[in-house]
Formats: structure tokens, C-alpha cells, sequence
């Protein structure tokens, strides 16, 4: 699994900050490595520096093999509950792609094995 840390040009990238994210989403998401390709981080200040309420955004973009990517996104007071925030949502989403996956009756599911004789009547 490989994790791609983009940040906007409000946020400073620093070793530290990617040390954290690459820690907590590979702890976070060990179970789903092998469906996992890649997830793409990226953090952003919406209000550009400026002080207020939940101005810390971050999207997380989770590319599942044969899968269309799974996005969610937070908005938070600092960088780190923003992080935290979007890796338990991203979670959720994986745990119910994964559930709807393994009890999916497909239409092979409901293939009839013997003729059906419709002159009974």
C-alpha cells in the first residue's frame, strides 16, 4: 500500500507530519493492504490562514484494486483530528464496500439448476 501526502500551499509538509499519516493509515487500514494500492492524502487550509472553526480539511482517496476509488473528507479544527476524522470515515466506507461484496447475490446466484415445466397447469 503506498500513501501520497499532497498538501496546498497553506499547510507546511513537514517529515513529521507524513511520519504520522503513514503510521496511522497503515495501522488504520492493515486488514484492507492487499486490496489497497495506494491512498492519496490531501490536507488544505480552507480559509487560507485566516482563524476560524473547522478550517482544516482533509481528503483521503483510497484506490481499491478493480474498484472505483473510495473518497471522503473532513474538515476539522487542526491538521491531526482532521486526519483522524477522515481515516475512521474512510474505514467505514471500506468496511461497507467489503460487506456489500461478500453477501451479494449476484444473478448466477439465482440461476435455476432444473427446467421449470410450465405445462403443469
Amino acid at each position: 500500500m503506498n500513501i501520497q501526502v499532497n498538501t496546498d500551499h497553506n499547510i507546511e509538509g513537514s517529515a513529521e507530519l507524513n511520519a504520522y499519516i503513514e503510521s496511522n493509515l497503515t495501522k488504520a487500514f492493515k486488514r484492507f493492504k492487499v486490496a489497497i494500492t495506494r491512498i492519496e492524502v490531501h490536507l488544505s487550509d480552507e480559509n487560507a490562514g485566516k482563524k476560524g472553526p473547522n478550517e482544516k480539511r482533509c481528503l483521503l482517496e483510497a484506490r481499491v484494486s478493480h474498484h472505483q476509488p473510495i473518497v471522503v473528507t473532513h474538515h476539522a479544527d487542526t491538521v491531526y483530528q482532521a486526519i483522524e476524522a477522515a481515516s475512521d470515515k474512510l474505514s467505514r466506507a471500506l468496511d461497507n464496500m467489503a460487506g456489500k461484496l461478500t453477501h451479494h447475490t449476484g444473478p448466477k446466484d439465482l440461476l435455476v439448476e432444473e427446467p421449470v415445466d410450465l405445462d403443469d397447469e
